[in-house]
């Protein structure tokens, strides 16, 4: 591995153009700055500097050295200085994963009050868990029993979204304030989720309870597709009441359900280490007043 404190003084040398030049610049003796050099030329088995008149030059591996030292130089630089950022509490960059019903309703009003406290911090923004060791700052996801979180990670719990049956027009519970899920047994139902979800094996556990599974006569894999396929009289489902301020604007009827009412639990997960930092600190804030005006 090349020395990287080697590599600053060759391209000190190779930027001034001699030795005592460079050993003037970085406080050393023209000694010392020619064993550097000797070290280097050992270590990558190729020669750097060769005699020119009564000077130096670098050959043409020198000059190509030189220029990654300064592209090595760079990148330390700004990594000490995002860590010193990061120590500080003053990050430029914020990421944070969430789902899609999160990413329309909580996020963007969220994301515009964040930029317009913290116009010098970068926003990005990922779809999909980062549970599973991706880096992010903040994760925005469904959590139940099953799912454990990380050591370092903490889990803040920011509202629970109950799900709602979707009925078709002219359904002969529409008009009912409540329905009790086990009415539904008999009816075809619209698959809204991937089978991998936890939002779709909250629904199947719910059904579980009341005593039967759903009879799925549509497959689809977003609640809005689902909603429409309902809104034709397809089937029923069940949507979170989170996600139903996404819906198009389409003819169907939502009604809560009891024994059981299912519920996803959404949370904000984020590094113990970084959560107390000024602009990630000021995210979950608002994160928090914008998943209270949902609950």
């Amino acid at each position: 591995m090349l020395d990287v404190h080697r590599l600053a003084v060759l391209r000190a040398v190779v930027e001034t153009g001699s030795i005592q030049a460079a050993a003037a610049n970085l406080g050393y003796t023209p000694s010392a700055i020619s064993q550097h050099i000797a070290a280097l030329q050992r270590e990558t088995g190729t020669v750097l500097m060769e005699r020119h008149g009564r000077g130096i030059r670098p050959t043409e591996a020198g000059r190509l050295l030189a220029s990654h030292a300064g592209q090595i130089q760079t990148q330390i630089a700004r990594a000490e200085t995002a860590l010193a950022d990061l120590r500080a509490g003053r990050t430029r960059r914020l990421t944070v994963r969430y789902f899609a019903t999160a990413g329309a309703v909580l996020i963007p009003p969220v994301i515009a009050e964040f930029n317009r406290r913290f116009p010098e911090v970068r926003v990005e923004l990922r779809l999909g868990k980062g549970l599973t060791g991706e880096a992010a700052d903040a994760e925005i996801m469904v959590l139940d029993d099953t799912v454990q979180v990380p050591v370092g990670l903490r889990a803040v719990h920011l509202l629970d979204d109950p799900f709602l049956a979707i009925l078709p027009p002219g359904h002969a519970l529409a008009a009912e304030e409540v329905i009790e899920l086990g009415r539904l047994r008999g009816e075809p139902w619209i698959d809204n989720e991937w089978p991998t979800s936890v939002c779709r094996q909250t629904m199947l556990d719910a059904c579980g309870a009341a005593g039967f599974s759903p009879n799925f006569v549509v497959e689809a894999h977003d609640y809005a597709t689902a909603v429409a396929f309902v809104a034709t009289g397809l089937g029923v489902t069940m949507v979170p009441r989170l996600a139903l301020s996404t819906m198009p604007a389409t003819t169907f009827t939502c009604v809560p359900v009891t024994r059981p009412a299912p519920v996803r639990s959404i949370f904000v997960v984020v590094k113990e280490s970084t959560e107390g930092h000024p602009p990630l600190s000021a995210f979950l804030g608002l994160l928090r007043e914008a998943a209270a005006a949902h609950r």
